[in-house]
């Protein structure tokens, strides 16, 4: 399977319990974290919306809910991403091992988690919160 994820998504996948903006999202979420888990799955990355946000009711015109939200999620994404080869197709299992690797402190996700409204459902938010 291929997916193509935005980058701050990858730290929401880590975290994902089952919460979501409404049934249809959490539903497609709750599909790709099992997709994302396969050993044969690879995935591209981006900065615009993506497999996640296709299911996403706030995304309108490719904007995810107002302007103002939209470029605090493309910042988001920037700061997952100046830390990836975005031009290269990863394996998944290999991807969320960089992923654990480069984010596993408070202070590496600070810029990307901090105001993110599901911070305090997010096992990888808590995760990381409590070992500081």
């Amino acid at each position: 399977m291929k997916l193509l994820l935005r980058g701050h998504h990858l730290l929401c996948l880590k975290g994902f319990q089952g919460y979501g903006y409404d049934e249809a999202f959490t539903k497609n979420m709750t599909e790709i974290n099992s997709i994302r888990k396969l050993p044969e799955t690879t995935i591209s990355l981006t900065s615009s919306p993506d497999d996640i946000c296709s299911a996403c009711p706030n995304l309108k015109n490719n904007i995810c809910g107002s302007i103002e939200q939209n470029e605090r999620i493309v910042e988001m994404d920037g700061e997952v991403l100046k830390k990836l080869d975005i031009t290269k197709e990863y394996n998944s299992h290999e991807l969320f091992e960089i992923i654990d690797n480069t984010f596993n402190t408070s202070e590496s996700v600070s810029k990307i988690c901090f105001k993110c409204m599901w911070h305090e459902k997010c096992l990888f938010y808590q995760k990381l919160s409590n070992h500081r």
